[in-house]
């Protein structure tokens, strides 16, 4: 069993003026892995807040943390920068998995800047604001999750055996 982070990031969210569809349905399509949900927050669009709660919760040993929000192109839309200054090794092949699974059905896909990486032994990866895309990012990488978890516990099998 793996333990996860859903991070929101939205700033009407975390004024109260949203709800967070978006964080409702990570959670729905984490449940066939069999996943524990260890940890839910919504934060402001703010970098320094963003990246002080992924150390955190990396800091507690979460196996993989899914962040919603702030991966476009507007001034207020940093967690990816966010993500950048707290992970040790980036993993872009999540970032183009989700932006070719989403050209699929819109061309505005192109437009994400989502990163991923790793904080020690935790799994970090930036999914859009919307519940829509948040389905079908994780569409694209969800077969690979359970394997990229365990290999960066240290648990994993040979790949070619997968």
């Amino acid at each position: 069993m793996f333990t996860v982070g859903v991070l929101t990031v939205s700033d009407k969210g975390s004024r109260g003026e949203r709800l967070d569809e978006s964080g409702k349905a990570i959670q729905e399509c984490l449940a066939p892995l069999g996943v524990r949900n260890a940890r839910y927050g919504i934060v402001p669009d703010d970098r320094a807040v963003i990246s002080d709660r992924l150390r955190e919760w990396a800091g507690e040993g979460l196996d993989l943390i899914l962040t919603t929000g702030g991966t476009g192109l507007a001034p207020r839309d940093v967690t990816p920068e966010a993500t950048l200054d707290v992970v040790d090794r980036v993993a872009p092949g999540f970032g183009e998995a989700m932006r070719a699974q989403g050209s699929r059905y819109t061309p505005l896909a192109m437009l994400s800047r989502a990163a991923a990486g790793v904080r020690g032994r935790t799994l970090i990866i930036n999914l859009p604001g919307s519940p829509k895309a948040v389905r079908e990012c994780l569409e694209a990488i969800l077969p690979a999750l359970p394997h990229a978890m365990e290999t960066v516990r240290g648990q994993a099998a040979e790949c070619a055996q997968t």
